[in-house]
């Protein structure tokens, strides 16, 4: 049997007694991040409230997910937050607002929660994995996205950080980022071979050296046409679980979909995944019994053309995060254990009906 074979059928042998063990004890801790000062677009902010109003608190109830809702986190904006570097955009206010989120995310985690973090725009991962790290030092790390997030301060064209966490993150960059303010608490926490990103179409001269300079993995759309969804995911779990065990980092971008699926959104790129592609993503996920922390951003309700789109966006964000906690296609609800059987009294009253 060929080595790809085999490892899948061997990370769903190991994975499944323990998914069945958590299955029935699964506490979800969701955090509102209601934060937009990594990039332009106002109304990103509100994105936490209109996607817990699309239901979410209940869909992940149905499915057997105990839920605590730490509510929305505050964000301050810090004064005279001046441009670094003359180009990137409020650095102070967005380091503080992630290490308040990483604090968060830590305290969560050490309670035993799997951690759901509602965005706010992309800059907030580096609070996130930083959390995530501080409290699980051998994480690995799924992005979904359009964008590959990876430029540098001195790469950035645009100056918004939340198309550079993943920069502040990765080791291997550690000397080709600059200590600009705000953000001198992170220290980089996963290395290349730790990161796989799912659904890339957009990305800037400067993140495509990087990403083939280091080596990092990275699924296009170009390739997931070729190859197929399922064999991204299989090749994604060889090199991030390999032959061990490791908690799994999801960070969902909206913007990975299709722009006709999840309009409400500040960059939106035409060619993005599809409904099936992208919940077959975060149902894998889900069956390796893995995912520890979940990140869903840059929802931004400003954004829709109607109110069709806006509701489009926000449910599909609740289906993104419901099916990677265990909601399948195949039924909505919760499991039972076994088929009620009928009581005394109405086996007397078939025996009436008969006669």
């Amino acid at each position: 049997m060929p080595f790809r074979s085999c490892f899948t059928t061997l990370l769903k042998r190991n994975v499944s007694t323990v998914f069945l063990r958590k299955k029935c004890t699964r506490s979800v801790a969701v955090i509102g991040a209601p934060f937009s000062k990594g990039q332009k677009c106002q109304g990103v902010e509100h994105g936490p409230p209109a996607i817990r109003n699309a239901g979410l608190i209940k869909r992940l109830s149905s499915i057997g997910c105990n839920v605590y809702d730490v509510g929305d986190l505050h964000f301050a904006q810090v004064p005279n937050d001046k441009l670094y570097n003359n180009t990137v955009k409020y650095p102070r206010t967005v380091g503080l607002a992630c290490q308040v989120l990483a604090d968060e995310v830590s305290r969560v985690l050490e309670a035993g929660h799997i951690c759901v973090t509602l965005g706010g725009d992309h800059s907030l991962a580096l609070g996130t994995i930083s959390g995530h790290a501080h409290h699980c030092s051998d994480l690995c790390v799924i992005w979904v996205d359009a964008h590959a997030d990876i430029n540098t301060p001195l790469t950035t064209s645009s100056g918004n950080l939340h198309g550079q966490p993943v920069s502040f993150l990765l080791r291997e960059l550690q000397d080709k980022v600059p200590l600009i303010p705000g953000f001198s608490w992170i220290k980089p926490c996963i290395s290349s071979l730790d990161i796989v990103y799912i659904g890339l179409r957009d990305l800037d001269a400067a993140e495509q050296f990087i990403l083939k300079k280091y080596d990092i993995t990275y699924y296009s759309m170009r390739q997931i046409d070729c190859i197929g969804i399922q064999k991204v995911m299989e090749r994604s779990f060889e090199q991030l679980l390999g032959r061990r065990q490791r908690p799994i980092h999801l960070s969902f971008d909206i913007d990975a979909f299709d722009p006709s699926l999840a309009a409400a959104t500040g960059t939106p790129v035409i060619g993005g995944l599809t409904y099936r592609e992208g919940i077959y993503i975060t149902e894998e996920i889900h069956n390796t019994g893995m995912l520890s922390a979940l990140d869903l951003v840059e929802v931004n309700p400003n954004l829709g053309a109607t109110s069709y789109e806006v509701k489009a966006t926000t449910n599909l964000a609740v289906d993104v995060i419901a099916s990677s906690l265990g909601q399948t296609r195949e039924c909505t609800q919760t499991n039972i254990d076994e088929l009620p059987t009928p009581t005394a009294f109405e086996t007397e009253n078939e025996e009436q009906i008969r006669i």
